[in-house]
């Protein structure tokens, strides 16, 4: 692992700026963990002053400092996404091993229930559980739910991967040795198929992080919790363009920007390093 690493950073200048940039947003929302105020607590504190050198990234119509306010978004955002990416690889890893290794009937019915979960509109039911959950659509219950909802796609591909390994010559001899289905699916395929499980893990977080923004923006979520979309939706519910109160809109934006474009680099990165030939290309092996 730490090997991949070195390479990454060596000869992918994407995988870099990436790794670097999350590692900033990662260290950031870590500070909240110090945070001298309750994210929770309205009106302590003058409302818009601009950032300055005792509040660097000033203060809120709500009587808010920015900057303690954003360790905690930035920390509730990254947490869903993680969440949420940790239980559909899970979904996705156990639907597309068996699906594509077991065949048959197995593959036809899981790839049946798959190709249901692609053809579902995720917005309008999220939104719908919204309106049945209200109070109770707490954060992890929105993770889980979106969770059940993204895991799709990226089942179909390990899927794939698992139809080509299946024929592979070290599988046939696994099975000739009379190695157990589980034992031949963990210990000979897992490891070709976890590249691919962490770059499409990044790439969720990205869509996770981002299906979150447009809930809280819109209103359906718990605004009560700081997180990238309800900074938006209370900066939004005060007017703050109109008001003038800039830094209330951009400084949630440029994190938000910083963390899409950090993962999205670290997903190419992986993406072009499970290529061979990619990779030997960007190490300056190939022609």
């Amino acid at each position: 692992m730490f090997k991949v690493f070195s390479d990454l950073m060596r000869y992918n200048i994407e995988f870099a700026i990436g790794f670097f940039l999350f590692l900033f947003v990662f260290i950031f929302g870590a500070l909240s963990f110090f945070s001298p105020v309750d994210p929770t607590q309205i009106y302590m504190l003058v409302p818009d002053i601009k950032p300055n050198a005792q509040y660097w990234f000033g203060t809120n119509s709500r009587g808010q400092d920015l900057f303690w306010q954003m360790t905690f978004a930035v920390r509730n955002s990254l947490l869903f996404g993680f969440t949420v990416a940790m239980m559909s690889r899970v979904l996705s890893l156990v639907i597309g091993l068996v699906s594509g290794y077991a065949g048959g009937w197995a593959d036809r019915i899981l790839m049946f229930v798959n190709d249901i979960f692609v053809s579902i509109p995720v917005f309008p039911i999220l939104v719908l559980f919204f309106f049945v959950l209200r109070d109770d659509l707490t954060t992890l219950n929105l993770a889980i739910l979106v969770a059940l909802l993204g895991w799709a796609f990226d089942a179909r591909l390990i899927r794939s991967m698992m139809l080509s390994l299946k024929h592979r010559e070290f599988t046939q001899h696994a099975i000739f040795s009379g190695m157990p289905m589980h034992k031949i699916v963990l210990k000979e395929h897992l490891p070709y198929i976890m590249p691919i499980v962490f770059s499409t893990a990044l790439a969720n977080m990205i869509w996770s992080i981002g299906i979150e923004v447009t809930l809280a923006v819109l209103g359906f979520a718990n605004i009560s919790i700081p997180t990238f979309g309800t900074m938006l939706y209370w900066a939004n519910n005060h007017s703050a363009m109109i008001a003038g109160i800039w830094w209330w809109i951009l400084i949630p934006v440029v994190f938000i920007a910083m963390t899409f474009l950090g993962l999205y680099l670290l997903s190419v990165s992986l993406n072009e390093y499970i290529d061979p030939r990619q990779r030997l290309r960007r190490m300056g092996g190939g022609s």
